[in-house]
């Protein structure tokens, strides 16, 4: 089994929640949430938070996670790209996985599907897909995903996509979960490559990898996805993990 990283990537000014990783749910911090979910997952050898703030590193530290601190970085994949090398002093891994602050109620078995894609060495980089579900296939803040026969990505968008003729949804449609893993090589090579046209026309930052002749593996997964971008977002994960 090949030396899998996951590596949260955190920081404390999001402009519409300020301080998120440190909310409390359930009685501790969101950080500690995701990062908690994330060591159950089999085939993970060291969970770590990247952040350059000390208050969140705290906080991770706090509930058993390594804390990386870094750098001001442009995006969450250079943060943890930096973690990761920082990371490597006691031992390199071979898959990183990228999974975002915001998410907690990742379920270990969706860590575990993007491991298993990335085991045979044959992927640089993978991700998650789901069915979309009622009302979601034209909305925007709902990316979509179509993929080859093969199961690697042909295009991320924003829009409706594909495009059915005759009318309708397709059933080929799957929402993307951002949640992503990377080969070591890849990573650091990702973050060299210049951004993208497409990347920059719907604000994705995985069509970097498919402009510059990459592949991308798509698994599907039952876990949904769910990002907590605002306080109201908190309180529905609270409803779901039930209690205050």
């Amino acid at each position: 089994m090949k030396t899998a990283f996951v590596i949260i990537p955190a920081r404390y000014g999001a402009s519409r929640f300020p301080g998120k990783p440190l909310a409390l749910l359930s009685g501790k911090p969101l950080i500690c949430h995701v990062a908690e979910r994330a060591a159950r997952a089999r085939g993970v050898a060291r969970v770590a938070v990247a952040t350059d703030d000390e208050r969140i590193a705290a906080a991770a530290r706090g509930c058993g996670a390594e804390a990386v601190m870094t750098g001001p970085a442009a995006s969450g994949t250079d943060r943890v790209a930096e973690a990761a090398r920082t990371m490597a002093r006691r031992g390199a891994a071979e898959v990183v996985v990228n999974l975002q602050g915001d998410e907690p109620l990742i379920e270990p078995e969706a860590v575990e599907a993007l491991l298993a894609a990335m085991e045979d060495g044959r992927a640089e980089m993978a991700t998650l897909s789901r069915p979309l579900e009622p009302g979601e296939w034209e909305r925007p803040h709902v990316v979509k995903v179509v993929t080859a026969a093969n199961g690697d990505a042909l295009y991320f968008s924003r829009a409706a996509i594909p495009h059915r003729r005759e009318g309708g949804e397709s059933p080929l449609a799957r929402a993307h979960v951002g949640v992503y893993a990377f080969s070591a090589a890849f990573l650091e090579a990702f973050t060299r490559l210049p951004p993208g046209r497409l990347e920059r026309e719907e604000s994705l930052e995985q069509l970097r990898a498919l402009e510059h002749g990459h592949r991308i593996r798509v698994v599907e997964t039952r876990y949904r996805g769910f990002g907590v971008d605002t306080p109201e977002d908190l309180a529905r994960a609270q409803a779901l993990l039930g209690g205050a």
